[in-house]
């Protein structure tokens, strides 16, 4: 299926918070309510260096581009990538603007260090995927800077991150087509959540969002 609306495309950096907890990314991206916490505060301030949009910086060999708008028309996403860096290759593509031929490496920034899961790096893969689309290429490397520990690491980009990259995305547009948010699934995993006093797992298991919500506003 292709994506034609603007309307009907996804952020892609939902694909982190689905792979999180998918509660909390119909709370976010179908219900529209969010809270911030020290977390996402510094996430925001470690982004403010990357996300000066449209902004090249040339160092020799290399093109670095600066918070640059991605979308799959194949998947219906949409986002920016923190920088892409496009190194000189004969066996790469042409870039407007620029002499030459390239080839492009996402890389994203993290406020904390390497998780043990996947989400940073099928969120990477989400933004190659956007970039091998428009850019009709083949992007088989990104990076993720993580901030705690001061350093890139390589992320090779797989076959089997790319398809669950879009079995993710199926799930999530069938998720906001219907406009379903999940019930409460507690874990250790709450404690670290942004939504936690709106989503507000104990009392929730008993009452939906919706109907606390309205409980307070007639009480």
């Amino acid at each position: 299926m292709e994506y034609n609306e603007e309307a009907e495309y996804l952020m892609l950096s939902g694909i982190q918070h689905f792979q999180f907890c998918k509660r909390q990314w119909a709370l976010i991206h179908i219900e529209q309510q969010w809270e911030e916490n020290v977390k996402t505060i510094e996430g925001q301030y470690l982004h403010r260096n990357a996300d000066q949009p449209f902004i090249r910086e040339k160092r020799g060999e290399k093109l670095i581009v600066r918070a640059m708008p991605v979308k799959s028309n194949d998947l219906g996403i949409t986002g920016v990538c923190d920088v892409v860096e496009f190194i000189k290759d004969e066996q790469g593509v042409e870039i407007q603007g620029a002499e030459g031929k390239f080839v492009a490496y996402p890389v994203e920034y993290k406020r904390g260090k390497p998780k043990v899961n996947d989400a940073d790096i099928l969120q990477l893969t989400a933004q190659a995927i956007c970039l091998e689309e428009m850019l009709l290429c083949e992007i088989d490397k990104g990076f993720l800077f993580y901030n705690e520990i001061k350093h890139r690491v390589e992320i090779i980009l797989t076959r089997e991150y790319k398809d669950k990259v879009r079995f993710i995305v199926k799930e999530m547009q069938e998720y906001y087509k219907r406009r379903y948010t999940p019930k409460v699934k507690t874990g250790s995993f709450c404690k670290n959540c942004s939504l936690q006093n709106i989503c507000l797992p104990l009392l929730m298991n008993k009452r939906s969002v919706k109907s606390y919500i309205e409980g307070k506003v007639y009480e």
